[in-house]
């Protein structure tokens, strides 16, 4: 028993000598002051919608923010949340309101150091705005398709210029009356904008079927049925330039989003775009015995398909 208490004994001498040892030990950066005088983060704040993160650029001393410009954005009144260097101050403060309008979306911000050394830092606000919110009508259905296009055997077509191809009911001719309404609900913590939309049949209430009906009578719908029947919702990556479409079930497809342009679809084909339109990339597979026919661009190798549309 009494050999026990000495060693509990030794054991509390121990850790009284390191405690005092420690204490005594000198912090290696007491006396030490940084220099650091940078912004190491930035955010906009309460009522603003950031796009993404900022990019901090420190080698220029810029710092560029995206935000969304919603109904209520006031750039005028910004009180902005600022991490600085470790031991530096911001001037203006983090959370102080200043005003990025009077100097075209930008604020100067001065960095102070522990040692006294000063910089200047420069924080670009870039307003945006997502292009898709809206409605449109859906005005053509366009695919370009065919076995060996080197060779004469692709084209680009109009769905309806070949009306005895599709169902006479129902055939895609009948979404040309249908109308796409886009809204906004959020940005995610990446940066997506996401939102929204309803696919409306129009006054005839119809949705194509897409079914090839001559000889071999094939279904189609996974090529061109792209756009989700009624409502769903709707992702966009604007570091990728892609539109994700999300149908109700949960199936997602990939888009872009184009504006007015003329696409070079390479061997002396090209796809003009009026408006707009959603722009799909199709993996049909080649079919050399069925080149230069309806079937071959419509059935077996689609190539890429546009649903034109004109915002209303």
């Amino acid at each position: 028993m009494k050999s026990k208490i000495l060693k509990i004994e030794a054991a509390l001498a121990v850790l009284l000598m390191l405690g005092l040892f420690v204490g005594c030990q000198k912090d290696p950066y007491d006396g030490v002051k940084s220099n650091e005088k940078s912004i190491e983060n930035f955010t906009m704040g309460e009522g603003f919608t950031q796009i993404g993160a900022a990019v901090v650029d420190r080698t220029a001393g810029k710092v560029k923010v995206k935000v969304l410009v919603e109904e209520h954005t006031d750039f005028s009144k910004v009180r902005p949340i600022i991490q600085q260097s470790y031991r530096a101050s911001v001037f203006p403060n983090s959370g102080e309101q200043v005003d990025f309008l009077a100097n075209d979306y930008t604020f100067k911000y001065e960095v102070t150091a522990e040692t006294g050394e000063l910089r200047e830092w420069e924080v670009e606000v870039e307003p945006f705005e997502e292009t898709i919110t809206g409605t449109y009508d859906i005005t053509d259905l366009v695919v370009y398709g065919g076995t060996g296009p080197e060779y004469g055997g692709g084209a680009v077509l109009s769905l309806t210029s070949k009306p005895w191809i599709w169902p006479a009911t129902d055939g895609p001719q009948v979404e040309l009356d249908n109308k796409l309404t886009f809204t906004l609900t959020g940005v995610t913590p990446t940066g997506r904008t996401t939102g929204d939309f309803i696919n409306d049949a129009g006054a005839d209430g119809l949705y194509a079927d897409f079914t090839y009906i001559l000889d071999p009578r094939t279904d189609v719908n996974h090529f061109y049925r792209k756009l989700p029947k009624g409502e769903g919702t709707w992702e966009r990556d604007y570091t990728t330039d892609v539109l994700t479409l999300i149908f109700a079930d949960g199936t997602r497809v990939n888009c872009s989003f184009l504006g007015a342009t003329a696409e070079d679809l390479g061997n002396g084909f090209t796809k003009t775009i009026q408006h707009n339109a959603f722009a799909f990339a199709l993996n049909g597979t080649d079919d050399w015995s069925a080149i230069y026919s309806d079937y071959d661009k419509f059935v077996k190798k689609p190539r890429r398909y546009w649903v034109e549309v004109k915002k209303n």
